[in-house]
């Protein structure tokens, strides 16, 4: 079954699209908040609020690309719940990494929203080389491993280290360039 069917589905409030978006979607979900998580249980639970979620979310919204609308949610769903269950702040990882380069809230201009800083991120990554683009997306919004990144890629674990690390200083001075700096 196509997206636009699965959609229409859950326009009809037919039931049927939570099966479907489980059989098309279910290990896509499922990989994105076990990348968060690393945990079976919780992972799977993410996945059912997802599923929970795009039933009370659509209708009204109808998704432009599906895929990428269960991604967001099942991401955000696993990130919440991973700070939920971590309570402290974590020491290292992702957001450690990232930390050098994009400023928290304490560093924003009040001017500048979060969305303005996503697109400035999204005009940053879309000039950057496509391998660039997909190491850094796949570390820092699908939470692979650097090991996995290297298997997926053909790179050495060292390369994409060294393209993660490049990538974020690039990043962390465009983002001066713009302002998002004092």
């Amino acid at each position: 079954m196509n997206d636009e069917e699965i959609i229409s589905l859950y326009w009809a409030r037919n039931e049927r699209a939570i099966e479907e978006t489980h059989v098309k979607y279910g290990h896509f979900c499922y990989s994105i908040a076990n990348n968060i998580l690393k945990n079976n249980e919780d992972s799977e639970e993410c996945v059912n609020d997802t599923y929970y979620n795009v039933w009370n979310t659509v209708p009204p919204k109808r998704p432009n690309v599906f895929a990428a609308f269960l991604g967001r949610i099942t991401r955000n769903l696993s990130l919440k719940r991973y700070r939920a269950k971590t309570a402290k702040k974590r020491a290292g990882g992702q957001e450690a990494e990232l930390s050098e380069c994009i400023p928290d809230g304490a560093h924003i201009d009040e001017r500048l929203s979060a969305e303005e800083l996503g697109k400035s991120i999204d005009s940053f990554l879309r000039k950057l080389p496509l391998h660039e683009q997909q190491i850094f997306v796949l570390r820092y919004w699908y939470n692979e491993k650097v090991a996995d990144i290297a298997k997926r890629s053909g790179f050495g674990e060292s390369k994409v280290k060294m393209v993660l690390s490049r990538t974020r200083k690039k990043l962390a001075s465009h983002l001066a360039k713009e302002g998002y700096f004092i």
